[in-house]
């Protein structure tokens, strides 16, 4: 047994052990960073250096990565300690979609990762046997990471406004829920929204949901108990992931059938995201050309992710699930109590029905956004794409900055725009997938906390030239030589 081996062998388990390995680490690498922001005061209160909306996992990385260059982020978010995010609310898979090997947020720490919390607590061989990570799971390591960490979240806080200020501030008003339901306000010099999926609009419903009353009908991504599914007849539109979730989630629930209404004529294959995924990709994306950009992300989205082999498993093991391909909605009707559903290969009569139609962004749909929503440059405003390339999601995205920042339509009409920085989905248009999905989001963590640095440095180079000419610590002394006659 070589040296390495031996030493391996004597790791301690339990994760007490393993957070006395982490701490270890950080202190090798000096994390967090040494304090150097100048402070900063309005009214005599000190102003935040950065506020992050959301302490999903976008949220916490992006935090932690700041707190490697000695940048203090206070993250705000409006659920409940240990309930931020997904995965613990409105996700209904299984287990993650992403391999269990993809190290997400641990920032190139390896006591940070996902297997290392995971080992601690239940063994290597656990670990080999292990498929991908259970659903619940991550979200567990998710509170494990923001304690570990020691990330400040101020929870049950749902930031109800968001006003660039000419003075280089960001005001930001919020409602604190719970028994106190006061409002209040607060300053930062910047802002990151990191918002997931729906962070910069909301579900992306069909036009035929009008039709039907609001008891008849959810979203995907609606929080719905779906035990009060139990022997109905619920239809699904769509056939992606989350369209297979709230299948098999129906019927575990004991629906009488599930029905999923699929408008190709197949369900897609080939997962062509995963080839997206190299290094020079995830480092290059923003620097191509608006055309590549483009066509490498509209071509994603017309082939489209297929469903996790588990996850569509998990439906086609249930006899009374039936899977209907080439059966786009052509009519609806609100029959009272039911719904008609008309595809063109067949009616129906459902007495629930279940859309997975996405998300969409648009910035209206969120009252915070209101002082801003206007001024956002969206990709529409800046790129037209070739004739049948057109892609809605794409051009609703905004046309984001270097550093995720957002950018206004007209120069000068939204004096500070660019202090708000975009790290979640609707980023991927212009920096690729580092900023929402598990496999890239330490390196879109690092590029936002570098980029944030930067421009820090360059608002208060006089500062720190102040500083540095104010400095008087010796190395020597005068005393350590003697000159020569």
């Amino acid at each position: 047994m070589n040296a390495f081996s031996e030493a391996a062998t004597h790791i301690p388990a339990g994760l007490p052990a393993l957070e006395q390995r982490l701490q270890q680490d950080l202190a090798y690498l000096c994390w967090p960073g040494v304090t150097w922001m100048p402070e900063r005061r309005r009214n005599g209160t000190r102003v935040m250096d950065l506020a992050i909306i959301g302490a999903g996992q976008a949220g916490l990385v992006a935090a932690a990565a700041l707190q490697k260059l000695g940048i203090h982020a206070t993250v705000l978010d409006r659920s409940p300690q240990d309930f931020e995010g997904p995965w613990a609310t409105t996700a209904r898979m299984e287990t993650l979609r992403s391999p269990k090997q993809l190290t997400g947020p641990a920032l190139g720490l390896p006591s940070l990762t996902v297997r290392a919390w995971f080992e601690a607590q239940f063994g290597a061989a656990a670990w080999e046997q292990l498929d991908k990570i259970p659903r619940l799971q991550w979200m567990d390591y998710l509170r494990w990471y923001r304690r570990v960490m020691n990330i400040e979240v101020r929870n049950d806080t749902l930031v109800t406004g968001i006003f660039p200020q000419s003075d280089g501030l960001v005001r930001l008003t919020l409602n604190k829920s719970g028994i106190d339901q006061s409002t209040t306000e607060i300053f930062a010099r910047r802002v990151v929204l990191a918002t997931g999926r729906d962070g910069l609009g909301g579900a992306s419903v069909p036009a035929f949901i009008a039709q039907l009353k609001r008891r008849l009908w959810a979203h995907s991504s609606d929080a719905m108990d779906y035990g009060q599914l139990k022997g109905l007849r619920v239809g699904v539109v769509g056939a992606g992931s989350s369209a297979m979730d709230s299948a098999a989630s129906a019927l575990e629930a004991g629906a009488a059938s599930v029905d999923l209404l699929i408008r190709r004529a197949d369900i897609p294959r080939i997962n062509k995201s995963k080839a997206a995924g190299v290094p020079g990709l995830v480092q290059g994306h923003y620097d191509l050309p608006d055309a590549w950009k483009w066509r490498i992300r509209h071509y994603i989205n017309v082939q489209q992710v297929p469903p996790p082999r588990n996850s569509t498993q998990r439906v086609s093991r249930h006899a009374n699930a039936r899977f209907h391909v080439s059966s786009p909605v052509v009519d609806v009707q609100d029959l009272g109590d039911t719904i008609r559903l008309a595809t063109p290969r067949q009616e129906f009569t459902f007495d629930f029905l279940i859309v997975s139609t996405g998300f969409q962004v648009d910035w209206t749909r969120r009252p915070e956004y209101a002082a801003i929503a206007p001024h956002v440059r969206a990709w529409r405003d800046v790129y037209k794409p070739d004739a049948g390339d057109d892609d809605e999601e794409l051009a609703d995205s905004p046309y984001l900055g270097p550093v995720f920042e957002l950018q206004g339509k007209t120069e000068g009409t939204c004096t500070g725009l660019e202090r708000i920085h975009c790290f979640c989905y609707p980023a991927t248009i212009s920096h690729g997938t580092v900023s929402g999905d598990i496999p890239s989001i330490s390196d879109g963590a690092r590029r936002l906390a570098s980029g944030i640095a930067s421009l820090f440095y360059r608002e208060d180079v006089a500062a720190h030239f102040a500083t540095l000419q104010a400095f008087a610590e010796p190395e020597i002394f005068g005393d350590e030589w003697t000159p020569s006659p």
